[in-house]
């Protein structure tokens, strides 16, 4: 019975200890090319965008998703509205996200159309706005299938 200890393999040696593998996952993560839309391949980019930015930077797809929240601002007596710049440490972030947000979305559009949607300053309308103009309707698609077909 003294001897189970020998039945077991030794497996590592405590002296040295295993290096944690960030610095190979970030080489990674650095190494995934941003997908560009492309005309007439919006539902193969969407879902591409989508794992893009679940596994580079999930609450960026967060912001895309389900939008970041309410901006403070203030209207002048003139009725200009002015943006308030961010108070708090979570306000810096989710401006820092919102931006980011934008930046991506409008990096992976063709260069034709970053006039049409660069002007906008929430990223869940950007996407929509996207979907909108690149996704079609179901009419349109059965349209162009039809017309593929041809």
């Amino acid at each position: 019975d003294d001897n189970h200890d020998a039945d077991k393999a030794e497996t590592s040696n405590p002296s040295q200890p295993i290096p944690p593998p960030t610095s190979q996952l970030s080489h990674i993560v650095s190494s995934i090319k941003l997908p560009i839309l492309k005309k007439g391949e919006y539902d193969t980019w969407a879902i591409k965008m989508e794992h893009y930015l679940c596994h580079t930077d999930y609450p960026i797809w967060q912001v895309i998703q389900n939008g970041n929240g309410p901006v403070s601002v203030t209207t002048y007596i003139n009725g200009m509205i002015k943006v308030l710049p961010p108070k708090t440490a979570e306000e810096v972030v989710a401006r820092e996200r919102e931006r980011k947000s934008r930046t991506t979305l409008l990096m992976a559009l063709p260069e034709d159309h970053l006039a049409k949607f660069h002007k906008m300053a929430d990223a869940k309308e950007m996407w929509e706005a996207i979907k909108s103009r690149f996704g079609g309707d179901d009419k349109s698609k059965k349209m162009q299938k039809y017309l593929l077909k041809q």
